[in-house]
């Protein structure tokens, strides 16, 4: 089982491969490949850093602990249907995500976020509306 924030159901969406240094990357891709071949992998909802976060590169300030992440993780956990402490298979999370989500809710909702303007996270959005699963990391 993982942890997972809620912000981060939406990062799993349109991860490419790319991250903050090279062993949250790998942690990422170990994660998203897990959740791509076993989408009946449970996965706990918390709050604050989770299984991501614990990668996250120790370099200054932390940003898994940022005020606006936390508000992040609520709007979209709100947003899904979803709260803090439920525990569920990751297809559900993704049935969520097609009742309840539109790409255009990264524009607001993860205004701030440094990836965004990759677009890559509406894409995963989109992957997952259209009935296919998370993006293969090449």
């Amino acid at each position: 089982m993982y942890k997972l924030r809620g912000h981060h159901l939406f990062c799993l969406l349109g991860y490419r491969g790319m991250g903050y240094s090279r062993e949250y990357a790998e942690n990422m891709t170990r994660i998203h490949q897990t959740l791509r071949d076993n989408p009946r992998t449970w996965i706990q909802l918390v709050i604050g850093p989770d299984h991501l976060c614990e990668k996250y590169p120790n370099s200054g300030e932390y940003h898994c602990e940022h005020n606006d992440i936390y508000e992040r993780d609520a709007v979209i956990l709100e947003k899904l249907g979803l709260h803090i402490g439920q525990i569920l298979y990751w297809q559900d999370i993704e049935s969520n995500i097609r009742k309840h989500a539109l790409p255009t809710d990264i524009q607001t909702v993860c205004e701030t976020c440094s990836w965004r303007s990759y677009g890559v996270c509406e894409e995963g959005i989109r992957d997952i509306l259209e009935g296919q699963r998370l993006r293969e990391v090449k």
